[in-house]
């Protein structure tokens, strides 16, 4: 016993405190955390760690270093560790992996990230972007990228391991990386319907470095079919969580000499498809099964009081005319025979979904249509408004606990063209430390695109916080622009954007890197002749920026905000040189 204390006392003081290793174990791989062995039982998402820790997990991953040092600090303080995700830029958004100016700051930007946390001891490892690879991954600038960037965060902390984080590992991924990326550590995968053939498939395409399962959970809708209504089906929260545990056993403990753990996505709550699709928590805490699923897993015991089980909904009739009544039967129950209660809502079906796992404005609720409801089922009487809908039952107990369920409806009836758009809460921030996810997307790329760089995670002196967005044109003539719109990609074809009714003004921050910089600022172009227009506008044309931050406001006074689509747009011309400018703090107030 005593030498067994000598020999790790030995290895500790050769060890660096918080130092995390990959190392070879036989045939396989290991993860030591000084000097210990350390699975990764971890779930995404920063909002729920006391959960993690109560269920038994150890660790947290986020995807962008904004609010790295906090959630370190509060990890620490749980006994977590912190995937720090570092974001990169994404091919699907434009970002240049062959352009040095954007490497270059790219570089800076995490060189600053990993100088700054290096040393904190909540630090697991370093995740280098996420998905930011083409589908088939065959852009090799990008691994190259990459292998660059693992080699600087190496140099600058050999005690965490490095990874990047792929969307699964079709096409060339597997092998790019392995052939471009040899300093990374691990590779990180988020894969969900195909998780549990994930061990499988990457030993097939060749892989050999040791991975993390990044993302798992519910199928998505890209790997689901449309049912007879168009509707993407969702399953139940009972369902979900048998899900996350054959994930976990065949991708994570059926694979232990190549996975060294994973993060269950989400370890929060999210709207995407729905709020419920891919969240492990409704929006007021409660936990759904898929937590006592992965905690028994991590843990080895059952909760002391599971969650609510649930079937799916039967209705009488899953297409109706305005007006129409139908009932629908619900079946669930407390596995400990806790008493329950149920709500019952109605909502509108977004019907696009779309694209890069970007996070949705959630539709409107019709509460009126159900007549009445109790944990037998529910009565609705169809709106006037034709389309899809989908009517949710949301069960909850006494001890956190809660279950979900939904199917969809359809009202045989032309679709009303919306008026509106989701109620907005003012004031509302686009871009700045503090943005609320998923509001106004900059993905409306105008002009000679192939001119325009953004990069949002700029750290060249920003207004307030560690970030701002930097923006170049750099054609000698012609013009550029972007627009950041809700949803992201549509200029006018589908509903959606904002309801800003009660703002006062849209203000933000603005420099130029040289001055003299000529831009112009605006929202709300979709033209009236467009199917789903912007209901106002307003512009700031051609603003001469200074070399300091300055503060502009937009004028919204007298406009219908009711549907803006287009919530910030900025345009400028070729001027015989690049045009470079900085924002940040955009927000509607």
């Amino acid at each position: 016993m005593k030498l067994a204390t000598l020999l790790l006392a030995a290895l500790m003081a050769t060890t660096h405190a918080g130092e995390v290793r990959v190392t070879k174990k036989g045939e396989g791989w290991e993860l030591l955390r000084d000097g210990r062995p350390y699975l990764v039982k971890g779930g995404g998402g920063s909002r729920e760690l006391a959960s993690i820790a109560r269920a038994g997990g150890n660790s947290v991953r986020l995807w962008g270093d904004e609010g790295l040092g906090e959630t370190l600090d509060s990890a620490q303080k749980l006994g977590l560790t912190v995937c720090a995700g570092i974001w990169l830029g994404q091919v699907r958004q434009g970002f240049k992996w062959n352009d040095a100016a954007s490497l270059e700051r790219q570089q800076k930007h995490v060189r600053e990230v990993v100088e700054k946390y290096k040393s904190h001891p909540a630090l697991l490892c370093w995740a280098l972007g996420n998905e930011m690879e083409d589908p088939q991954g065959k852009n090799t600038d990008v691994w190259k990228g990459i292998e660059s960037l693992a080699a600087m965060v190496k140099q600058l902390d050999p005690n965490h391991p490095t990874m990047t984080v792929v969307a699964e590992i079709g096409g060339e991924k597997v092998q790019n990386i392995h052939k471009l990326c040899p300093t990374l550590d691990l590779v990180g995968i988020n894969s969900y319907a195909g998780s549990a053939s994930l061990p499988e498939r990457y030993r097939k395409a060749g892989g050999t470095k040791p991975y993390l399962l990044t993302e798992y959970g519910p199928a998505g809708v890209w790997e689901t079919q449309r049912d007879a209504l168009g509707a993407y089906p969702e399953p139940t929260s009972t369902a979900k969580a048998e899900t996350y545990r054959r994930a976990y056993q065949a991708a994570v403990l059926g694979a232990p000499d190549l996975c060294l753990g994973s993060y269950a996505f989400l370890w929060g709550q999210k709207q995407e498809v729905t709020a419920t699709w891919f969240s492990l928590f409704l929006t007021d805490g409660s936990r759904l099964a898929g937590v006592d699923a992965i905690g028994a897993l991590w843990n080895g015991r059952p909760p002391e009081h599971p969650c609510p089980t649930i079937e799916p909904l039967k209705i009488d009739s899953t297409v109706g005319k305005p007006g129409a009544v139908i009932h629908a039967q619900l079946q669930a129950s407390s596995p400990t025979k806790e008493p329950l209660k149920v709500e019952w809502y109605f909502q509108q079906d977004p019907g696009e979904y779309g694209n890069g796992n970007d996070a949705q404005a959630a539709p409107p609720i019709l509460h009126e249509v159900v007549v009445k409801g109790d944990l037998t089922g529910a009565e609705i009487k169809l709106p006037s408004d034709g389309g899809l809908y989908r009517l949710f039952a949301i069960v909850r107990d006494a001890h956190g606990g809660a279950a979900a369920a939904n199917t969809s409806v359809r009202v045989d009836a032309p679709k009303a063209m919306p008026t509106k758009g989701a109620k907005a809460t003012l004031p509302l921030r686009l871009y700045g430390e503090g943005g609320a996810p998923a509001t106004y997307i900059p993905a409306g790329w105008m002009g000679d695109t192939k001119a325009i760089q953004i990069d949002p995670a700029n750290a060249t002196q920003p207004h307030t916080g560690r970030e701002c967005m930097r923006c170049e044109f750099s054609a000698e003539k012609g013009w550029g622009g972007v627009v950041w719109q809700n949803p992201a990609n549509d200029w006018g074809s589908q509903g959606g954007g904002y309801d800003l009714t009660g703002a006062k003004r849209l203000t933000f921050w603005a420099r130029g890197e040289q001055g003299g910089e000529v831009v112009s600022f605006e929202y709300g172009i979709i033209e009236k002749k467009q199917r789903f227009p912007d209901t106002g506008s307003g512009s700031l044309p051609r603003v001469k920026l200074t070399k300091e931050w300055e503060r502009y406001e937009i004028p919204v006074s007298g406009q219908d905000l009711t549907r803006i689509k287009t919530g910030f747009v900025w345009t400028t011309q070729g001027a015989g040189k690049p045009v470079v400018f900085y924002l940040d703090d955009i927000q509607w107030e």
